[in-house]
């Protein structure tokens, strides 16, 4: 991982002043504290213009989340290949392979960036992806192995996303805690995507000191296949984090207006349609 960081710092240093100037500066890699007494935007369709400096996130099923910039740009994570009743092609699809239900192998030929978050077993895939108003770059991880009992090395990826000033991160198909250089690498998150099965990703122990250590000022729980499943993992939350339960799919969220203490955001899954 000592290779990840030195990538990342060296990417950093020679990124193109062109990019620097169409994108807010973000502070993944610095700890900034949340803006107190602020609240989100709460209209949030996909299919309209995103306010402002602000962030639209639509979660469509299971890990799959639409990211939509005010310019235009829009990111699919763990796409699967499909997105619903709607010809939208995103500019960026990032997977990972621990199960079929988070990659595809014949992803729409019409995306420009398709990032896969696994490695060959050996080497790791890493990204560094600079779209002048987003930026993708992705830390990678180790996964149980699909066909022994061993580890496949660098199989998943966290991918962030930056953009507005925000870091958003996306924790995949995650299968352990992050050591201390994942943890640097992945930097000061405000936005985090994080699996709640508690069974084929890590335990919701494991996951409750995942996020209690990033401190991320929202949280919005993926992967959590049932109610009952979803409210074992929040009863365990309640003590350091609010709770935010949203009847709809879709927020909106700037650095205006991240919350004051850490905010589990609950998003019901639902497809894109274009009607």
């Amino acid at each position: 991982m000592f290779r990840c960081l030195a990538v990342l710092c060296a990417a950093l240093a020679a990124m193109p002043a062109v990019a620097q100037d169409d994108r807010r500066p973000s502070h993944c890699i610095a700890i900034a504290d949340a803006t107190p007494g602020m609240q989100y935007l709460h209209k949030a369709s996909w299919t309209e213009p995103v306010p402002e400096q602000s962030v639209r996130i639509n979660y469509i099923d299971h890990a799959s989340f639409l990211i939509q910039t005010e310019d235009g740009l829009s990111a699919v994570t763990d796409y699967t290949g499909y997105l619903g009743q709607t010809d939208h092609v995103p500019d960026v699809a990032t997977m990972n392979h621990a199960h079929s239900s988070h990659w595809t192998a014949q992803p729409d030929e019409r995306i420009p960036n398709v990032l896969k978050g696994w490695g060959n077993g050996y080497e790791p895939n890493e990204h560094w992806l600079d779209l002048g108003g987003m930026l993708i770059r992705n830390v990678p991880t180790d996964i149980r192995s699909a066909y022994s009992e061993g580890t496949e090395k660098y199989g998943n990826s966290i991918f962030v996303f930056e953009t507005a000033g925000l870091c958003i991160g996306h924790l995949g198909h995650l299968h352990h805690e992050p050591d201390e250089m994942q943890y640097a690498s992945l930097g000061r998150l405000d936005v985090v995507m994080a699996a709640v099965d508690g069974g084929l990703t890590v335990s919701q122990d494991t996951m409750k000191d995942i996020l209690n250590r990033l401190k991320s000022s929202v949280v919005i729980p993926m992967h959590w296949f049932g109610q009952s499943n979803l409210d074992r993992f929040l009863a365990g939350m309640e003590d350091t984090f609010e709770i935010d339960r949203r009847a709809g799919s879709a927020m909106e969220v700037s650095l205006r207006t991240l919350p004051d203490r850490p905010t589990i955001v609950v998003l019901q899954p639902q497809y894109l349609s274009d009607n």
